[in-house]
């Protein structure tokens, strides 16, 4: 199980890589596995703002839909639009190219509440 430890985690299963105030946010490598061959990633808040916990998308796999939850609290400026063609691309780089959204924080602090790499693993039981 791939589980970067330069990254930040929920217990919702998503990673977040934070650069000045703009978090990158996907999915993990245990929660792509857990869902399967992804065929839809849907993201229709792009320029809105949400708040931490709230639902900014949704990741369809062939046996599940589920929902994402955003980490952060902040502004969505952008959705990797190559996931679009290519969704799969979740399970085969989910910390890379299957990158989902980017998000303007608007409370960085939030970010303290976050799980170590560490913190995930004794998560997930790895």
């Amino acid at each position: 199980m791939n589980i970067p430890a330069e990254l930040k985690y929920t217990k919702d299963h998503e990673w977040v890589s934070i650069d000045g105030d703009v978090a990158t946010i996907g999915i993990t490598d245990f929660a792509q596995s857990e869902l399967g061959d992804i065929v839809y990633v849907e993201v229709e808040t792009v320029d809105e703002t949400l708040e931490a916990e709230e639902i900014f998308g949704t990741v369809e796999a062939v046996k599940t839909v589920s929902d994402l939850f955003l980490p952060l609290s902040g502004e969505i400026i952008e959705f990797n639009e190559g996931l679009e063609d290519a969704p799969e691309t979740v399970n085969s780089d989910p910390y890379g190219e299957g990158w989902m959204i980017k998000v303007k924080c608007s409370d960085l602090s939030q970010a303290e509440g976050l799980m170590s790499a560490d913190d995930y693993k004794a998560l997930i039981g790895a």
